[in-house]
This record gives C-alpha cells, structure tokens and sequence, in this order.
C-alpha cells in the first residue's frame, strides 16, 4: 500500500462547486482506496491504495467525482513520496524574508512544453517571483497571492496544463499526515 494525496481544483473555493468534506469522503470510500482523510475545506484527500501511476489515480478519481456530482473537479494526485521532494526542492523554503511573504506550490497536471516555459519566463515580476521545477511552480509572494498575478489560472493558461495550487503550510501539513 501507497499513501496518496489528491488535490482538487476549485472546490468550495468563492461559494462555487461546494462539497462538504463528509460527502467527499464518501465518494473516495466507493474507490478501491483506503483510510481516505481529508484536510481542509480546499480538497485535499489522503488514502491509501495499491501502488500505481498517479496519472491514473487523477483519472479514476475524476470519473468517479463527475460521476457522483455532476460536473468536472480537476485532480492532481501526487504520492507522499512524491511530495516529500517537493518540499526538498523548494528554491524558497527557509527564505522568507517579510512578515507578508508567503510560498505556494502549483500542482501541474502534466509536465509543460518547453516552449509554454519559455513564454511564462517573460513574465517575470519585481514584487513576486517563480521557479518551474518538473510537475510544480514555486511562488514566492512578498504582497499577497491574492495580488499577485501568478494566480492559478494565470499559470494554467499560460503552461496548457491543469494545475491546483496550495500555500506552503498545507503542502507541509499534507507530508506530515501522510507520513502520520
């Protein structure tokens, strides 16, 4: 057995596509998963599972959201291994400078084209900055992320992939409940 965390785009995010998180449970209980626990209202689901692709898990996980809801709910699914790096990889983890300077990963739901790379690099900023590394981009916001125009669907239009995007903590908290 794996343990695997899936992120969900877009729930209960503005009043929009609400779930409550008994109700979330419960779908992922009628997967071949087990031990599912969720963190937050943001849609953040840890299970456990037979090993096997995360691209797969997403589609399965997917389906069975459509299925039971009735409309879309975008999954990034990375194994607790998988995360770990993530937090090993950080350019900015220990660098946070100023009392409003937060991180954020964005979850890509697929590797981007070169190319989608290169156009994103234009787009570099003086208050915020970015680092795309494999599947995720690093932010580091010194306002807010709620100013910065490294959003979630600026990055997904800008690199043609999905992606869901959490602050620092949660990425954190979600390795240590995967690991409990």
């Amino acid at each position: 057995m794996a343990t695997y965390i899936a992120l969900l785009r877009g729930i209960n995010v503005s009043g929009q596509k609400i779930i409550k998180m008994e109700h979330l449970r419960q779908i992922f209980e009628a997967l071949p998963v087990h031990n599912v626990r969720t963190y937050i209202q943001s849609g953040n689901v840890l299970f456990e599972a037979e090993e096997q692709p995360t691209d797969f898990l997403s589609a399965q996980i997917e389906q069975t959201l459509r299925d039971a809801l009735g409309y879309d709910v975008r999954t990034v699914v990375r194994s607790s291994e998988e995360l770990a790096e993530v937090i090993a990889r950080s350019p900015y983890a220990g660098e946070v400078q100023g009392e409003k300077e937060k991180i954020y990963v964005t979850f890509l739901s697929a590797l981007p084209s070169e190319s989608n790379i290169a156009q994103l690099m234009t787009f570099k900023s003086d208050v915020d900055d970015f680092q795309v590394s494999g599947h995720e981009v690093y932010i580091r916001c010194r306002e807010s992320y709620g100013k910065s125009i490294y959003s979630n669907n600026f990055m997904e239009k800008k690199l043609g992939v999905a992606a869901t995007t959490r602050n620092w903590a949660t990425v954190n908290k979600l390795l240590a409940l995967a690991k409990a």
